[in-house]
């Protein structure tokens, strides 16, 4: 039977159930997944001079034993093995804890290699592991550090991979084309798994890595590609031809003038709806862009030739508002336009799916409540997903196929980098609102210490005198004994205490009954309530003109991208609004990330930062977003590579010759031909 690398691991020598449940547990399966199980980091154990080793140094001395190893005991279960080595006339003593089976490799007069941390003060080296003495020809000044878990040694994987190396290094395949491999200057890919593996020289571990990254992202885009080449071929015969003079006149209905970005993204979007082919655009816009308008004008074109839309949003809070202003904008044309979300009574529920299923609605505004089961539209062309990473890849699938190749629009007001952009969402086309409105006053922040507290109760006070009103934010919504932070039920307290009957102050958190939450917020809306202490549930989509001061406690435990989203609360009407970050972080990166938001209110500048900050798995989650997991490609640091494989993924898939070209067969066997199976070439 012919070798490959993907068989199973359970083919290595001193691979039995135990041993082979404890490599599926690390996601170990075949002998691909044991190669491409990369070190986490290397140990440098390369010999050095006792003169040239600094204090806490981790180093590798060798020299001969010169006394014979003891073993002492200190409490319960702990021992010390201490013996001397001489190393060019000088003797250290060398101790290692908890490791007195260690005492049969250590024979006085013969040469051995220990491999420890140096205390210079005592001349004393704190071992960490005996080094097995290399010959000349094993050179390599570096060892190779793995993840493992309780039931396998990190030893152990070494020696399964240098066993599988062996045993497998012929049958490793060239996946990048041959082209590719000269054009980027890329070392062999069994080349590059050797010296992931057990490395020679730093020089070598970077060629490695390259290949390794390249190929990686080669992959990906690969993927994404064939993603975006199947939709575009999904949606034949599918283009929602409106009346262009019925959109323009809709367009000058508007109270305000299109900025220009908003024009250009108009363009892009009708232009996609108007083509036989299936729409799969991505919007994103900062806060307070206009992307509700934009999205406004295609429902309309959509509603113009009697074809049904789905506006899907992730909280209720958000769905209401934009019932209320998708209805101010349609009510003089008559366009029927419906809410569902789970706090919909019953017989109203009953009417709005009748209606729906007829043909009598043509825009449908909701929650999750959109995805459930009986849920049945007459015609639906057009989808749009508004803060689409709140919804997994599978919530966004269920609206989509509600319809036959419905057009689908992505919001988000989370700005996205661009490194993010075409990693995560490749296989889309991306349009972007890069242009505020005109006459929106940048919002005023700023950063104190929690002990300012009056200051901050004044503050507050002195712009409710002037008829404004203020949010006030807190990460949790009642007291944790693991988390030091202020919490919403606690602040609502000491704010109602401290303005007494002068001001309202009302509280709003998630796990409210929804109807408790629409009352709340209508009272603010209204200026009943003057303060308004939350949790993040108001982090999206809520429009108080009114409100303009935003206060934030515990700052420094959201991400920029969030403070940005919070922020965005404020400053939505005509007077100066302002945010104020209470804050007191402990690290560097906190206090970094409190100075960015004082400094700058750019939305994609920020989403920039918070990516380098915090990484792309921390700033959507990977589950929600669909992120892939890279082993070693690193999608902020490692971009030129990331952007040089999405432009050649891209080119690889239009070539005519793809599926049938040999020297693509390994491109082709590592993407997996379920995924090519259906593409289209002509």
């Amino acid at each position: 039977m012919t070798k490959t690398i993907y068989d199973s691991v359970s083919t290595l020598p001193y691979v039995g159930e135990k041993r082979l449940e404890a490599l599926h547990q690390l996601g170990i399966h075949t002998i691909s997944d044991l190669l491409s199980h990369y070190p986490t980091r290397y140990e440098d154990i390369q010999e050095k001079d006792i003169l040239e080793i600094g204090d806490q140094e981790k180093v590798t001395l060798k020299g001969n034993v010169v006394s014979e190893a003891v073993i002492s005991r200190f409490g319960p279960k702990k021992n010390r093995l201490s013996f001397r080595l001489i190393i060019d006339h000088a003797v250290i003593a060398v101790t290692f804890f908890n490791q007195a089976y260690l005492k049969s490799k250590i024979v006085t007069g013969e040469e051995i290699a220990v491999f420890g941390k140096w205390d210079a003060k005592r001349k004393i080296l704190t071992g960490i592991k005996i080094l097995g003495i290399r010959s000349d020809s094993e050179n390599s000044d570096f060892e190779s550090v793995y993840s493992a878990n309780k039931a396998i040694k990190q030893s152990t994987i070494l020696k399964l991979i240098t066993e599988a190396f062996k045993l497998y290094q012929d049958y490793i395949p060239e996946v990048v084309p041959p082209e590719l491999r000269i054009k980027y200057r890329l070392i062999s890919h069994r080349d590059a798994i050797d010296a992931m593996h057990f490395p020679a020289s730093e020089e070598q571990k970077n060629q490695a890595r390259r290949e390794v990254i390249f190929e990686e992202f080669l992959l990906y885009q690969m993927r994404m590609q064939i993603v975006r080449k199947k939709q575009k071929a999904m949606g034949k015969g599918n283009s929602i031809n409106y009346n262009v003079t019925d959109l323009r006149k809709f367009i000058e209905t508007l109270p305000f003038e299109l900025t220009k970005a908003q024009k250009r993204v108009v363009n892009e979007i009708c232009s996609d709806l108007r083509q036989p082919i299936h729409m799969h655009r991505l919007l994103q816009g900062d806060v307070g862009s206009g992307k509700t308008i934009v999205a406004a004008i295609a429902l309309y074109a959509a509603t113009n030739v009697g074809v049904q839309s789905a506006l899907m949003v992730p909280t209720e809070i958000l769905a209401e508002q934009h019932m209320e202003s998708l209805s101010e904008l349609f009510d003089p044309l008559e366009v029927r336009i419906a809410l569902l979300t789970g706090s919909t009574k019953t017989k109203e529920r009953r009417i709005i799916l009748e209606q729906l299923a007829n043909g009598e609605l043509d825009v449908l505004i909701g929650t999750h409540a959109l995805i459930q089961e009986g849920v049945f539209f007459s015609h639906l062309g057009l989808v749009i997903t508004d803060e689409q990473h709140r919804f997994g890849v599978n919530q966004r699938k269920l609206l989509r196929d509600k319809g036959k190749d419905a057009d689908v629009l992505f919001m988000t007001a989370t700005p996205i980098p661009r490194t993010l952009a075409i990693t995560a969402y490749g296989e889309m086309d991306v349009s972007i609102i890069d242009e505020m409105p005109a006459g929106r006053i940048p919002v005023k922040t700023t950063w104190i210490k929690p002990q300012n507290f009056e200051k901050i109760l004044e503050f507050i006070e002195f712009q409710i005198r002037k008829g404004s009103q203020a949010y006030v934010i807190c990460p949790l919504i009642e007291e944790s004994e693991s988390i030091d932070v202020k919490n919403a039920t606690d602040i609502y307290e000491k704010l109602t205490a401290y303005y007494g009957s002068r001001f309202q102050v009302g509280l709003l958190h998630g796990k409210m009954k929804s109807r408790d939450k629409e009352s709340i917020m209508e009272n603010f809306k209204e200026k009943k309530i003057q303060v308004l202490v939350s949790t993040t549930v108001i982090e999206v989509g809520v429009n108080v003109p009114n409100a303009t001061t935003m206060i934030i406690y515990d700052a420094d435990r959201f991400g920029l991208s969030q403070l940005h989203q919070l922020r965005g609360r404020v400053g939505r009407g005509d007077k100066e609004s302002y945010c104020v970050l209470v804050a007191n972080p402990k690290t560097e990166n906190g206090m970094e990330r409190m100075k960015i938001m004082t400094e700058t209110t750019d939305g994609f500048l920020l989403s920039e930062k918070d990516l380098e900050l915090r990484g792309p798995g921390d700033l959507f989650g990977n589950k929600q977003s669909g992120l892939p997991n890279f082993k070693i490609g690193d999608i902020v640091n490692d971009f030129g590579a990331l952007e040089a494989a999405r432009q050649e993924a891209s080119d690889l898939i239009n070539q005519k010759d793809f599926l049938s070209n040999e020297l693509y067969q390994p491109l082709r066997e590592a993407i997996g031909f379920d995924a090519l199976e259906g593409l289209d070439f002509n």
